[in-house]
């Protein structure tokens, strides 16, 4: 045993990204299983599936991290028929806990997601995009500064920056393909293209998120180079951040990263 009980490491991650903060249509916090036993250790991942579940029992863990929600909607039964209901049975049979935490990891300052992202693009000067609580400092998205490039050369460095095989962007204008043109860039985490007019506002000459609209590419070419990298692409630092927080309070405990998750978007 870990002498570590599951609440303690909830605790830990929601003195840096409480519940309460989580947009209206989210459900973060517990989703399976019980909270008040010891922790053998626990697994990391942005999404649960069947297979994850499995990871986590082969593993020794009776706990999992996730970002997304495994329950967004409400469950009427729990026969198997889909993957939420073969997570959840799967989870209940084997004594797994299963606790989310999605937009207040988002949301929360300095070590949320979009704050991940723009140290990727090692963008300095930053603030907040979207103010939700301005007297608590949290909000969505991160706009900052960086290196001088043009819009080219800005989309290779995304794609190194966050791993990803190929962009979508938006069509450069000829002022795009200058030297010099990208300095200010906005970020956001998740589906975030509706913050596009929010980084136009703020001079960015940049946007990167993911689940961009087609409209958005059409509409807002000549105004922003718009980079969209792929939703599990954008939220991939999530592990990292549980295990951070994680780590620094209880540094000799048992944390995994799921070996099996892959993004489930495939590119061929």
């Amino acid at each position: 045993m870990s002498g570590v009980k599951i609440s303690q490491i909830i605790t830990t991650l929601e003195e840096k990204a409480p519940c309460s903060t989580q947009a209206s249509f989210d459900n973060s916090g517990l989703q399976v299983g019980a909270i008040n036993v010891d922790c053998k250790a626990a697994l990391l991942c942005i999404d649960v599936t069947p297979d994850i579940v499995r990871e986590a029992i082969n593993l020794g863990c009776n706990l999992i991290i996730s970002h997304h929600p495994l329950i967004f909607k409400g469950l009427k039964s729990i026969t198997g028929r889909n993957r939420v209901e073969k997570c959840v049975e799967l989870a209940i049979k084997n004594d797994v806990t299963v606790y989310s935490c999605h937009t207040p990891i988002d949301l929360a300052y300095r070590i949320g997601v979009s704050w991940a992202m723009a140290a990727r693009l090692g963008l300095t000067n930053c603030k907040i995009l979207e103010s939700v609580d301005p007297k608590n400092s949290l909000g969505y998205g991160v706009i900052g500064f960086s290196p001088a490039v043009d819009a080219i050369t800005f989309a290779e460095k995304v794609k190194t920056a966050f791993h990803s095989p190929v962009v979508r962007c938006s069509r450069p204008t000829p002022k795009m393909l200058l030297p010099d043109s990208i300095r200010m860039v906005a970020v956001f985490g998740g589906a975030g293209y509706d913050a596009v007019t929010l980084a136009i506002e703020a001079g960015a000459g940049a946007f990167v998120s993911s689940d961009t609209k087609h409209n958005f590419f059409l509409d807002y070419a000549d105004q922003i180079f718009t980079v969209d990298i792929g939703h599990y692409e954008s939220e991939e630092c999530t592990k990292q951040i549980f295990y951070e927080i994680i780590k620094k309070k209880f540094p000799n405990f048992a944390l995994y990263f799921s070996q099996v998750e892959t993004n489930p978007v495939q590119y061929l």
